[in-house]
């Protein structure tokens, strides 16, 4: 038989860079399930796959809540269900229309820095060009 594969929190902080305190936070919000020898925590192969789904989630805006729930509803069966699929494509339609949102108010802001900054370089240029003109030659 195939021994499991378990991983120490300080292996698990370096292979994903994140901190120990971060790994900890995560088991406190149930995200994490390490067992336990004394105060060793041992992690198994499925943390260390959750771990990274958590991060990949925070990189893609997930909230620790949505990750959670995602995860619950993957425990209710051994390989996941419809309604843990229309769940994730949910979020990921909130996620991409808010990214879209955050690129229209980007855009609008770089038009705004434009003018201002246009509007700036041609007071400076009246300015520079009215001391020349007051400065006696």
């Amino acid at each position: 038989m195939k021994e499991k594969r378990t991983f120490s929190i300080g292996e698990l902080s370096n292979e994903f860079d994140v901190t120990t305190r971060s790994i900890r936070f995560y088991e406190d919000q149930g995200l994490l399930k390490p067992t336990r020898r004394g105060q060793t925590r041992i992690f198994s192969t499925k943390d260390r796959v959750r771990l990274k789904l958590i991060l990949r989630g925070k990189r893609m805006g997930f909230s620790l809540a949505e990750t959670k729930e995602l995860f619950d509803l993957w425990d209710e069966t051994l390989t996941g269900n419809e309604k843990q699929l229309l769940k994730m494509l949910t979020i990921l339609s909130e996620k991409r229309a808010h990214l879209e949102q955050q690129k229209k108010d980007i855009a609008m802001a770089e038009m705004e820095i434009d003018t201002a900054e246009a509007r700036c370089k041609d007071a400076l240029a009246d300015i520079q060009k009215k001391k020349k003109q007051q400065t006696p030659a």
